[in-house]
């Protein structure tokens, strides 16, 4: 306490002085009005400012919780989408919910490539489960535990989903050569069918895992196999297969109650 009066007494001189300038700037406000107009612009701008900082910083902490809104807000929205009325298959057999997850890890340079979300069985996650993003198609879910599960990429020698060119009729297998993660393969497509490069490959109506026309990728090129009677087409991939975060788990509500008609079918052959 005594160090704090002799620092007062030591410098009294600038104490007072500073009383002094700040009691006239007092008397000057008080008594001019240009001078109350030009003070109170500066303490407006003096508190929006410090507002504005306050408001970033708050702002910056609830972004995780804007996030995850954000990530609700895409799941109703994704779902919606996947089971509008654009198929005549759509109102009929085909009824998908979404679950948003996040890839933990992500390979995408091997031939057999998988991706591991932090989504499992607690979460209603099962296998052969699709798999997207944003995009478009990632892959299919091969294995789960209690909080996690294994996604069979679209990157591995052993997928084969079905798929088409946009807005026809011609489907054929996409699969993975193992030598480009930017590129797949579509196979089995008939001669006889047009091809432009630039056209849109997406999820066929022959799966029970994918809703038609979900977003694959572009035709990149194309040749006639050694046969002379189908094509293989290079697609070129909308997702970045080597930066996946967000995607979206997509189950087919009525698959099971689908599988086991077929199955009745093909049994009676």
């Amino acid at each position: 306490m005594q160090r704090i009066i002799n620092f007062i007494i030591n410098n009294r001189n600038a104490f007072l002085y500073a009383v002094l300038v700040l009691f006239g700037l007092i008397i000057t406000v008080n008594t001019h009005s240009y001078h109350q107009s030009k003070f109170f612009n500066s303490s407006k701008w003096i508190t929006g400012s410090i507002y504005g900082v306050s408001y970033n910083i708050k702002d910056y902490f609830n972004l995780r919780e804007e996030n995850q809104r954000l990530v609700l807000e895409n799941e109703q929205l994704r779902e919606q989408l996947l089971n509008a009325p654009v198929t005549y298959l759509s109102d009929s057999i085909y009824n998908f919910t979404v679950t948003p997850a996040k890839a933990l890890k992500n390979m995408y340079s091997s031939p057999r490539n998988y991706i591991t979300l932090d989504k499992g069985e607690k979460d209603g996650i099962k296998q052969d489960m699709g798999v997207i993003t944003p995009l478009g198609v990632l892959g299919i879910i091969e294995n789960t535990s209690n909080n996690f599960s294994v996604v069979q990429s679209i990157l591995n020698t052993k997928s084969n989903i079905n798929a088409k060119i946009k807005n026809t009729n011609y489907f054929g297998s996409l699969v993975w050569n193992a030598r480009d993660y930017r590129t797949v393969q579509l196979i089995d497509i008939p001669r006889s069918v047009p091809l432009t490069v630039g056209d849109t490959i997406t999820t066929g109506a022959m799966s029970s895992i994918f809703p038609e026309d979900i977003p694959i990728g572009v035709i990149k090129a194309y040749d006639l196999n050694q046969n002379q009677s189908t094509f293989t087409i290079n697609v070129d991939l909308f997702n970045d297969m080597a930066n996946i975060k967000n995607v979206y788990i997509i189950k087919n509500k009525n698959r099971k109650e689908v599988l086991e008609l077929q199955k009745l079918v093909e049994d009676a052959k």
